[in-house]
């Protein structure tokens, strides 16, 4: 049996992929913030109870060292970050102490404890910044615009560099943004979803976002796990992009969630005073707010994933529409059980 140690296990890429690896017979750990934040991810995926729970921070070497020497994981899957891009300028030295620093703790405890593990980083498409509107592959120049992004590009380099410098089997996936009804409320994605399904039941007037015209490559984080698990089966190691190729705007997705939830939306005004009407009744029920704009926006981010197609035999399947649909269904279905346990 195959054990493997997932760290930020409770998050939704992590989730995802223990779901997985436990029906391909893995043990697995997880590793994650104390209490129960996350837990009511693996209780919807049915899998609560069944992933091991160990102590595992980042910001403390030895405490990773221990966890280690105690696991001897086969595999290490790393999603452990401070992932809200908006948040890293508001906390850049927190954010570079966990996804830059907290990355090198761990691939150096790695090399010290276990070298033969595979190790695998969760990087990012936000590494690339604003670098022209064609996709991005694995040879496009990097331009992060954000500290998050900054601090994510080190952890990048510094897992090549472990590969190349002791022999490490350890890959990064550059994966730009993927979806699903697992995604944090902290997100743009599930704010919108949660939204339209609470208007749509008349328990929320309006939802108020920022830039309307980002344009994203979103694809479906329970798709994207298989592809992660490919890349560490692979004889030697690499680092791969994870995209569906094709892109779509705020504005799209925000018309996707509203149309899922029973809302025609018809859009007036432009810039910050744009708004969102549903048709029907002539209600604003969306709202531009500059509070929720980057400092340094990046406009467009699109993948060319063809390496990990031919290489890993991996690819996305669940089209755009389908995604949203999916996440707002599940806001309905929470909306429901609420209902019932009130």
């Amino acid at each position: 049996m195959k054990k493997a140690l997932i760290t930020g296990s409770r998050g939704q890429d992590g989730s995802y992929l223990s779901r997985f690896l436990l029906g391909k017979g893995y043990k697995v750990y997880g590793a994650d913030r104390g209490g129960d934040t996350g837990i009511w991810r693996l209780r919807e995926l049915g899998i609560e109870g069944k992933v091991k729970e160990i102590s595992l921070d980042l910001l403390e070497p030895t405490n990773i060292m221990d966890a280690l020497e105690k696991i001897r994981p086969d595999e290490i899957y790393n999603f452990a970050a401070q992932s809200i891009v908006k948040l890293s300028f508001d906390q850049p030295v927190l954010t570079g102490e966990i996804n830059a620093l907290g990355v090198t703790r761990l691939l150096e405890a790695i090399r010290k404890v276990c070298p033969r593990a595979r190790f695998f980083q969760a990087s990012t498409a936000e590494l690339f910044g604003s670098t022209g509107s064609a996709q991005r592959n694995e040879t496009t120049a990097f331009h992060p615009k954000s500290p998050y992004a900054v601090a994510k590009l080190y952890a990048h380099w510094i897992t090549v560099n472990y590969r190349q410098a002791y022999g490490l089997y350890a890959v990064c996936a550059i994966l730009f943004n993927h979806e699903s009804p697992l995604r944090g409320e902290e997100f743009v994605t599930r704010k919108i979803a949660a939204a339209a399904a609470r208007i749509s039941r008349g328990l929320q007037q309006k939802v108020v976002v920022g830039n309307l015209d980002a344009c994203r490559d979103w694809g479906y984080a329970g798709e994207y796990v298989e592809g992660m698990w490919r890349m560490l089966q692979k004889p030697k190691a690499d680092d791969y992009i994870l995209a569906t190729g094709k892109t779509h705007t705020v504005r799209e997705f925000i018309e996707a969630a509203f149309a899922a939830a029973g809302i025609k939306l018809a859009w007036r005004g432009k810039g910050l005073g744009e708004k969102g009407v549903a048709s029907a009744s002539g209600k604003t029920v969306v709202e531009v707010s500059k509070d929720f704009y980057r400092p340094a926006e990046v406009e467009r981010l699109q993948g060319n994933s063809s390496k990990a197609v031919n290489k890993l035999g991996w690819k996305p399947k669940t089209k755009f529409k389908k995604l949203v649909a999916l996440m707002v269904e599940a806001e309905f279905s929470r909306l429901d059980k609420k209902k019932v346990n009130l």
